[in-house]
């Protein structure tokens, strides 16, 4: 367990025994399930933790050139590219990487067709299945006038000539029933050429490390599927499970204010270093905090930007906060350290790994690091 007085402020620490528990549970899937799990270097992308990451999973999926040579470079295995459109300029450079690719669109798939058959990559089309049961439409790719995927009306069964796979992504933190669901419509409008094809991605959103993720539910639906179309690999590629709970953002408060509230300013930003808390919303969860009133001591997180919505939410705590409290945000690794921001400057927090029951920092931002994102 992590000593968090030991850690500085601002920080990211994952716990590497948390990350192996997961990847421990997605390699169960894998093998129980004659699938290959990938991980979505969207969702997670500490490189550092890389090589351990490959330990387990068969690859990695990319979605810029950015991170397909970080996947080269720090993992060193299958690499499958996902994007909505590739840039002509990076194309030859993605093939010479990808091990997989998946085009967006026909139009993309005839503008780079030779050159992808010449790299003998395998290329895939992602379809859209136009059903999701995901409730915000930010995270959404399955919902009306979606430009991800191509819907069974836009389909071109005479243009699948040299087509190896299906691709598609319609969960967002769900569970194996909801893939079920999503399986069933594409089966419906798609069904007739996955036979001919040699793999099918499942994409993400898969929720699998989570305490009340059905697991054996989702490896029935894909032994199911292996079954039904003999020869056909499945692909999972969760990025969110990867790192799911495997560490917190340490802070700590600057100063207490008051108008009408308390309010404890940050030495972070929730705009810069908590993006998805503003753009979903939700709520993040604090160590050793309660609801507003539920402890004897409330008071507004905010973040340390000019932004007037620079906020965590409302909490309340047993103990009055003062400068230099610290305040933990948990399960902050996936999805946030991949988004941040140097907005206003605010010190980005450093990254650190606690293992073996030490902390080890991994990387410090300073002003070169801000400066060098500008011009």
């Amino acid at each position: 367990m992590i000593d968090y007085s030991a850690i500085p402020s601002p920080c990211y620490v994952l716990e590497e025994s948390r990350l192996r528990h997961n990847l421990e549970i997605l390699n169960r899937i894998q093998k129980e399930s004659n699938s290959k799990v990938i991980c979505a270097l969207k969702g997670f992308s500490m490189w550092r933790t890389l090589p351990l990451v490959g330990e387990y999973l068969s690859g990695a999926t990319a979605s810029s050139l950015n991170e397909t040579l970080l996947a080269s470079q720090k993992m060193g295995k299958e690499i499958h590219i996902c994007a909505p459109a590739y840039r002509k300029d990076e194309i030859e450079t993605l093939l010479s990487h990808a091990t997989h690719i998946t085009f967006n669109s026909f139009s993309q798939w005839l503008a780079y067709k030779n050159i992808t058959l010449k790299k003998k990559v395998s290329a895939g089309i992602r379809i859209n299945p136009e059903y999701s049961s995901i409730d915000t439409d930010l995270y959404n790719p399955a919902s009306r006038y979606s430009r991800l995927g191509v819907t069974r009306k836009e389909f071109k069964l005479e243009l699948l000539d040299g087509i190896e796979g299906l691709h598609f992504h319609a969960l967002c933190e769900q569970n194996a029933d909801a893939l079920g669901a999503v399986l069933a419509t594409i089966e419906k409008n798609f069904g007739e050429f996955i036979p001919k094809m040699k793999w099918i991605n499942f994409g993400g959103g898969h929720h699998i490390t989570r305490a009340d993720y059905d697991v054996e539910l989702l490896i029935k639906i894909i032994n199911q599927f292996h079954k039904k179309y003999p020869g056909v690999e499945v692909i999972l590629e969760p990025g969110e499970a990867v790192g799911w709970q495997t560490g917190e953002l340490v802070s700590s408060v600057l100063d207490i204010v008051h108008n009408e509230i308390d309010i404890a300013i940050l030495d972070i930003s929730v705009a810069a270093h908590m993006p998805d808390c503003l753009e979903m919303p939700y709520r993040p969860m604090v160590m050793g905090s309660g609801m507003l009133g539920v402890k004897q001591h409330s008071y507004r997180l905010a973040g340390n930007s000019c932004l007037a919505g620079d906020i965590a939410g409302d909490y309340s705590f047993d103990k009055a906060l003062e400068a230099g409290s610290k305040i933990i945000f948990m399960d902050m690794i996936h999805y946030t350290m991949v988004k941040t921001t140097f907005f206003n400057g605010v010190k980005h927090p450093a990254i650190g790994l606690w293992k073996d029951g030490k902390f080890h920092l991994v990387r410090e931002f300073g002003y070169e690091a801000f400066r060098d994102k500008l011009s």
